[in-house]
């Protein structure tokens, strides 16, 4: 029996029926993936994630580098640096579907809560610019000090933090009045973000001052500094940059660089628990949802560190293409 959808709605009410249908995105169902870019290769590598196999090589853009999820997590987003671009990937056919002008240098954005913004940091012309990814517009750009990197956009999409390398300063943009509302004096070279999960705490890594700081989001102001000071190096081999938080907002994890680990912080105290010995020039992080693996890009040993959280170690290293730049973990 053939059964039709008229057999069961009003007259005028398959319209609107069909038109939600197509209206409202599923959620994907997670893959388990772990997705790496390489800026040298001009790929991303894509891991089981159980095996820590290659199952796929994607060929990107040229310099691919900061990835990101969309929420519905059908979508994952690349910078490209020297393309001047991002390339949109479909997770569950990994391949690029779309292709969103953006800037030349393009390194690092952060995506609106509802996934229809696109922020990213233009280091050449010291400007956040926003874009709607639907009519690839620019919509708005903020300048800000020299050198901008790090973006991120708080859950309720209402501000904006943006690091300055050349200034020392973390800006912090209302997105609703379009205006900065305070500058930051952090450490030296403020590079990454990690919001804690309340959203009390954001961490910022300061590349050339071998350094976290801290800043409460109530007043906006440094409510502390983690150095790092590992044995047998130099104080200018310590230089963190990519930062990544547990889910429930107990551990932080630092990319501690051209020292060659990953320092674990207990974020209340603020005390280094042990730092993790990993590839050459530890750059990005990515942890998955379960706490229990943490992936570490090595940008000058060409690979991928997997560390075991719970016993405190890399358990395998897996090759990853020429400098790879970013981790994704779609769980």
């Amino acid at each position: 029996m053939k059964i039709t959808m008229r057999k069961f709605l009003p007259a005028g009410a398959m319209t609107v029926a069909i038109a939600l249908l197509f209206a409202v995105p599923a959620l994907a169902k997670q893959t388990g993936a772990v997705f790496i870019s390489s800026e040298k290769d001009n790929l991303i590598t894509v891991l089981d994630g159980k095996t820590q196999q290659q199952v796929a090589s994607i060929k990107a853009c040229k310099r691919p580098r900061h990835m990101q999820l969309t929420p519905d997590h059908q979508r994952l987003i690349a910078a490209c640096g020297d393309d001047g671009s991002a390339i949109v990937i479909d997770v569950s056919t990994r391949k690029i579907i779309e292709k969103i002008p953006l800037e030349e240098g393009v390194e690092i954005f952060d995506l609106s809560p509802d996934g229809k913004k696109l922020y990213f940091s233009n280091e050449d012309e010291a400007t956040i610019v926003a874009v709607d990814l639907a009519s690839k517009k620019v919509l708005k750009q903020f300048k800000v000090g020299a050198e901008p990197e790090g973006v991120l956009v708080t859950p309720d999409g209402k501000t904006l933090y943006a690091t300055s390398e050349g200034a020392g300063m973390v800006h912090v943009i209302d997105l609703v009045t379009g205006k900065i509302v305070k500058n930051i004096e952090v450490g030296k070279r403020p590079r990454r973000f990690a919001l804690s999960p309340d959203g009390k705490e954001l961490w910022v890594t300061c590349e050339l001052g071998g350094a976290v700081s801290i800043i409460r989001t109530a007043d906006n102001t440094v409510a502390g500094t983690i150095k790092f000071q590992p044995k047998g190096f130099r104080a200018d081999d310590v230089t963190p940059v990519g930062i990544v938080m547990s889910t429930d907002g107990k551990t932080a994890f630092v990319a501690l660089g051209k020292a060659n680990h990953v320092a674990v912080v207990d974020v209340a105290s603020r005390a280094v628990k042990n730092l993790i010995l990993v590839g050459k020039r530890a750059w990005g992080l990515a942890l998955s949802r379960d706490n229990a693996a943490l992936y570490v890009a090595n940008g000058l040993s060409d690979d991928v560190s997997v560390v075991d959280v719970a016993r405190g170690r890399a358990v395998k290293t897996v090759k990853a293409g020429r400098v790879p730049h970013s981790v994704v973990i779609d769980d």
